[in-house]
């Protein structure tokens, strides 16, 4: 008897999510980084097993949006609830249940799908009691989890849980596949990860990435160039730095990202361009692939 179904990760920014979902899977498919809001694409991550396929979805961190960049991430999060069987209510459980996260439950409790209460970043493997029944009490929960998805404590038996939830049904996917998305969007998002562990303030929010070119070669390494955009000429300068040195580092770890995903050589050249106000302008957005029509 095969189980299959899907699963959405959804939870305020910064709470761990793309951890979890590599983990759950087994290799990096989406970026990681410390400043909040680092997710802003939708991505699927395949888990299967001899008796199961788990696919799940990991959403940008839901937010009350302060541009027009912010209200098309919260869309595609939300929009992402109605195609699942299954949402995991993903949460820091170090700290008590804020704003931020109350405002998530509101939204997912209007979508009617059972909801997993994951209380992440616990190495100790329990949380707080004053701390777990805050978040308690913000719905009804078909369940709930301790984890640390850096560590990988806990995730086995979530993925147990999962399993068992799981509908009977066909694989979606072919087993080996662990991902949806091309190698030229993950190379993409590389680089900006980079980025967003180099640079700090506002850089990193005002940052896009697009791949213009990808190359693969019978002789030599294969070709990416791609184009980092920026809102100010300050933020471009930020990113080039003194006589360009900010800008190599971020190539040099970038491309040593992509080399190990591809497990090819690869010639990474990087440019830097401002398109002002980008995240507040629609056809901006259209352009950098926010808004799919």
């Amino acid at each position: 008897m095969f189980h299959s179904g899907f699963v959405a990760i959804v939870g305020r920014p910064n709470v761990g999510k793309s951890t979890l979902l590599n983990k759950l899977v087994g290799q990096k498919i989406a970026i990681v980084s410390s400043k909040a809001q680092t997710t802003r694409h939708r991505i699927r991550g395949v888990l299967s097993r001899e008796d199961a396929q788990v696919v799940f979805l990991d959403t940008p961190g839901i937010h009350k949006p302060l541009h027009l960049l912010g209200e098309q991430l919260v869309k595609s999060a939300v929009s992402t609830l109605a195609e699942v069987d299954l949402v995991i209510f993903m949460v820091d459980g170090r700290t008590s249940a804020g704003r931020g996260d109350r405002y998530v439950a509101e939204l997912v409790s209007q979508v009617k799908k059972p909801v997993l209460l994951v209380m992440n970043k616990l190495d100790a493997g329990k949380a707080e009691p004053e701390i777990e029944a805050s978040y308690l009490e913000l719905g009804e929960f078909t369940g709930k989890h301790v984890i640390s998805a850096l560590y990988g404590k806990g995730v086995e038996n979530l993925v147990k849980d999962l399993i068992a939830r799981m509908p009977e049904g066909p694989a979606f996917y072919d087993p080996e596949e662990v991902t949806d998305q091309t190698v030229r969007t993950l190379a993409g998002e590389l680089i900006r990860e980079q980025v967003l562990r180099l640079t700090s303030e506002e850089v990193p929010h005002s940052v896009a990435v697009r791949v213009d070119q990808f190359e693969e070669r019978h002789h030599g390494p294969t070709y990416i160039h791609a184009t980092i955009f920026v809102e100010r000429d300050s933020q471009k300068g930020i990113l080039i730095g003194h006589k360009g040195e900010m800008l190599k580092k971020i190539g040099t770890q970038a491309r040593e990202g992509i080399t190990k995903m591809l497990d090819t050589n690869i010639f990474l050249e990087l440019h830097v361009k401002v398109l002002a106000n980008w995240r507040k302008e629609a056809n901006s957005l259209r352009r950098l692939g926010y808004i799919v029509e």
